[in-house]
C-alpha cells in the first residue's frame, strides 16, 4: 500500500475554474502520485464565490512537487497549498496576524498620513519597507514625524470606516469554534488593533503606541517599536504563557517585518504578500480571502483510502 505523505489545498474565488486533472497532471508530472480527492466545505456566506478541493497525495520529493505547483496557482488564480500530512493534521492551538493589508485592506499610516496631506511621501517609505528594503524602526519614525500635529480624531474616523479583508469573519468563527487563540501583532497603532479586537474578538493585541497631547497627534514615538524581531519574540512569549509549543502556532502575514514569526510559527502563511515573503514562504494564500486559512487545518480522518 503506497503511503500518503502529503496534501494539497485547491482554494478557487469566484471566476477561477478548479481543473482538478489538470492540477493531477502536474502533480504526476513532478514524479508524485494521487491517491484520493476530495471537497471541502466552505461557510454558506461564502459558498457562491469560493470552491475547496483536496488531494491527498504520496511523493518522496515535496518541493520538486511544490514548484510546478507555483508556478499553476500564478496561471490560474486559484491558490495551491502544498502541506505535509503531520504539518496538516496538527492541532493548532494559536493563530497570530498581522494587521495592516492582512486583516484590513489598508495601511493605517499610509490612510492617516492622507488625512495629514502627506500621503504620497509616506506610502512610498511605506512600500519600500514592507519590501524590505528599509530599516523598519527608521522608516516608522520618518513616517511617523510626518504625522505631527494631525488631529486625533481622525484615527476614530478611520476606525470607523475600516476595510477588512474578505473571509475575516468567517476565518475568525472557525478558529474560535477549534479553540484557538487568536492574537494581532501589527507594526500599525494599538487604537486600530484593538477596535478589531473588539469587532471580532481577536483574544490578543500587540501594537504600537499612538502618542496624542491636547487632541494631536505628536509624531513621536512611544518605545518598543513592534518591529520584524518584535512581532517574533512576541508569538515565543505568548506561547509560552500559553503552555503550548510553536508548531502548533500559525502566523500570517505580507510584508517583511512578518517574515521572522511566520517562520517561527508551525505554520507559516504568506497572505496576499510582497513578493520577497511569498518567495520566503512555503504556504501562501494570494488569490482568495482570510478564510483560506481556514482550509489549510485537516484532520486525519479527513480523506479514507483503500
Amino acid at each position: 500500500m503506497v503511503s500518503a505523505t502529503h496534501s494539497i489545498v485547491l482554494m478557487a474565488p469566484g471566476g477561477a475554474i478548479l481543473d482538478i486533472d489538470l492540477v493531477s497532471e502536474v502533480v504526476e508530472g513532478a514524479g508524485a502520485r494521487v491517491l484520493a480527492s476530495r471537497s471541502i466545505p466552505v461557510p454558506v456566506s461564502l459558498a457562491d464565490r469560493r470552491t475547496v478541493h483536496g488531494l491527498l497525495i504520496s511523493c518522496g520529493d515535496g518541493e520538486a512537487v511544490s514548484a510546478p505547483l507555483r508556478d499553476l496557482s500564478d496561471e490560474t488564480g486559484i491558490d495551491i497549498a502544498l502541506q505535509t500530512r503531520s504539518e496538516r493534521c496538527r492541532a493548532y492551538r494559536l493563530a497570530v496576524f498581522d494587521m495592516d493589508s492582512t486583516l484590513i485592506d489598508c495601511e493605517v499610516i499610509d490612510e492617516l498620513a492622507s488625512a495629514a496631506g502627506v500621503g504620497n511621501k509616506v506610502s512610498d517609505i511605506t512600500a519600500s519597507a514592507m519590501r524590505g528594503e528599509l530599516d523598519f524602526d527608521e522608516s516608522f519614525r520618518t513616517r511617523l514625524a510626518l504625522l505631527e500635529g494631525l488631529d486625533a480624531d481622525a484615527v476614530q474616523a478611520l476606525a470607523d470606516r475600516l476595510p477588512v479583508k474578505e473571509g475575516l469573519r468567517e476565518m475568525i468563527t472557525t478558529l474560535k469554534a477549534r479553540g484557538m487563540t487568536t492574537a494581532i501583532f501589527s507594526g500599525g497603532f494599538a487604537p486600530i488593533a484593538e477596535r478589531l479586537q473588539s469587532d471580532f474578538g481577536f483574544d490578543e493585541v500587540v501594537a504600537n503606541a499612538l502618542d496624542v497631547e491636547d487632541g494631536k497627534i505628536t509624531g513621536r514615538v512611544v518605545p518598543p517599536i513592534v518591529n520584524r524581531e518584535y512581532k517574533a519574540r512576541a508569538l515565543r512569549d505568548l506561547a509560552r504563557r500559553l503552555d503550548i509549543s510553536l508548531d502548533v502556532c500559525i502566523a500570517v502575514g505580507d510584508g517583511a517585518n512578518d517574515l521572522s514569526m511566520m517562520a517561527a510559527a508551525g505554520l507559516g502563511v504568506a497572505f496576499h504578500a510582497k513578493p520577497a515573503v511569498r518567495a520566503a514562504s512555503p504556504i501562501e494564500v494570494t488569490h482568495c480571502g482570510l478564510d483560506g486559512v481556514c482550509y489549510l487545518l485537516g484532520n486525519e480522518g479527513e480523506f479514507a483510502v483503500d
